[in-house]
């Protein structure tokens, strides 16, 4: 229990007493006491002082009413700003503003504007010379929703030199943790998140990609990997690692979005002593030095900043590396595999990602299609999955024709990483019974009856659509060409390969 509920708490039991005139009763009346008394003593007890935390902070605490009248500045509040309390405590944070003696600026009046969180910059006028600092305002709102007070958090923005300062501190603290956050590095192909057989499907296009990775493994031509979110590119970078020639050697994986811009360049080429402050004292090598030899996957590579991206064709170009702060050039051997759930084409066209760069990527391109364009993978994907959550949890899930179906009428947004969640899900929370249950199941993907085409429900578009893709599917697996299928149907072979592209229907030979 904090302050301000127990407060509440004692205060709506005396306002329960009076309603019910308790204190006109000595019994009733001495029983509240009681009963204040031991709130009271847990309040004193075990509630938290939060004046007390806020009185010790570093930053600046300001807080003020719905209409900005000054109610409290903490100590550090003087010591950042050189504003005494009496000069602005009981005073409208519109006038002080617009008067310009003490600070201009701030996030106070926009907050109570806007009603919801801000950042903005304040000038601290009082200090010799001026001194810029940022400030975070928070809305606080009663129990009807309305504002009743604004706290603003504030610190100089000089203080952010120390974010500089530590630099090398914070590489450090990437080294520590790159393995859990971006970086993955793997010593050879044996280890156990590398075994097996990783393509699951009978999909056309994913036989393709099969024939492709087959063909390019053994090469150390680069590879660009394109495909939505979750549709398994991590999967076929690590196919090619397995089947090529490297296998025995380091594979790292660098997720490009998740290191910071500024501390991008120094993890991939390294820097040498004294490049920056807090550098070790020895330099340190970049994930380039550590990838020579074997393979590196560049993932999410249209999240790379633009002057890196120059570097980066260099490298890939040359063969060589400079570290930060370094001027001798490094030799490389390094097999690169790139991959991206943008598109790379339109971020050309906007001026985000280097055309040169792409060409240079895309030597040997690898489209990942949908899950929904692979309508065929979705049961041995499904049956895979249920494999592996029965091993790992100990329960066997079963699904019904009818719970399949439902899958493969599904859009799939987020892939095959969707139903690896969703199978699991079902394996912890549905498994035991012979199905199931049909409204979990829609619960569960966030469909209504009327979006599941499973159902039979939806509009009369929707359903002849449905029963149209259905039924050349059908046709077309005992089929031995477009023209026997057409024959079978009563169109011809064109109006055939026309469908199939409209409903994305996989066959060899039309995509």
């Amino acid at each position: 229990m904090n302050q301000i509920v127990a407060i509440q708490e004692v205060i709506e039991k005396i306002d329960d007493a009076v309603k019910r005139e308790d204190y006109k009763d000595p019994d009733a009346a001495l029983a509240l006491l009681q009963s204040l008394k031991a709130d009271l003593h847990y309040f004193h007890e075990a509630g938290i002082d939060f004046k007390v935390v806020v009185d010790s902070l570093d930053d600046s605490i300001y807080i003020t009413d719905k209409e900005g009248r000054v109610m409290y500045v903490n100590p550090a509040h003087k010591k950042n700003t050189n504003i005494e309390p009496e000069e602005v405590l009981g005073r409208l944070t519109g006038d002080i503003v617009r008067e310009g003696t003490l600070f201009t600026g701030g996030s106070t009046m926009d907050v109570i504007k806007e009603k919801k969180k801000i950042f903005r910059l304040s000038t601290v006028q009082k200090k010799d010379p001026p001194e810029v600092g940022y400030t975070v305002g928070v809305p606080i709102f009663d129990r009807n929703g309305e504002l009743a007070q604004v706290v603003v958090s504030s610190r100089p923005i000089l203080s952010l030199q120390a974010l500089h300062e530590d630099y090398g501190r914070f590489l450090s603290e990437i080294d520590r943790t790159k393995e859990q956050q971006h970086v993955t590095i793997h010593k050879n192909a044996k280890s156990p998140s590398m075994s097996g057989d990783r393509l699951i499907g009978a999909s056309y296009s994913l036989k393709k990609i099969s024939d492709i990775i087959a063909l390019a493994a053994p090469t150390d031509a680069t590879v660009l990997i394109t495909g939505e979110s979750g549709v398994g590119k991590e999967v076929i970078a690590d196919e090619i690692y397995r089947k090529s020639d490297r296998s025995d050697r380091t594979f790292i994986k660098v997720n490009c979005a998740s290191i910071p811009a500024n501390l991008l360049e120094s993890e991939l080429f390294g820097y040498e002593r004294g490049a920056f402050s807090g550098a070790n004292s020895g330099g340190k090598p970049g994930l380039f030095e550590m990838a020579s030899g074997g393979t590196l996957l560049l993932d999410e590579i249209g999240d790379m900043p633009m002057d890196l991206q120059v570097k980066l064709l260099r490298a890939i170009q040359d063969k060589k590396i400079t570290r930060v702060g370094g001027t001798k050039p490094i030799q490389l051997d390094i097999r690169f595999i790139a991959a991206t759930n943008s598109d790379l084409k339109k971020k050309i066209a906007e001026g985000t990602f280097r055309q040169d760069l792409f060409y240079r990527l895309n030597v040997i391109p690898v489209n990942i299609p949908p899950l929904r364009e692979r309508i065929n993978d979705i049961d041995a994907l499904t049956d895979h999955f249920i494999d592996v959550f029965a091993e790992k949890h100990h329960r066997r899930l079963t699904l019904s024709e009818k719970n399949r179906e439902v899958f493969r009428a599904y859009h799939w947004p987020g892939n095959v990483r969707e139903l690896e969640n969703v199978i699991e899900y079902l394996t912890i929370c549905a498994s035991g019974s012979d199905h199931v249950d049909e409204e979990t199941l829609r619960g569960i993907l966030d469909i209504s009856q009327s979006d599941n085409p499973a159902t039979g429900a939806g509009t009369l578009a929707q359903s002849v659509e449905n029963y149209e893709k259905n039924l050349i599917e059908t046709v077309l697996k005992s089929s031995k060409s477009l023209r026997d299928a057409g024959a079978r149907l009563g169109v011809n072979a064109s109006t055939i390969s026309r469908k199939i592209k409209q409903y994305g229907i996989d066959y060899p030979g039309t995509k």
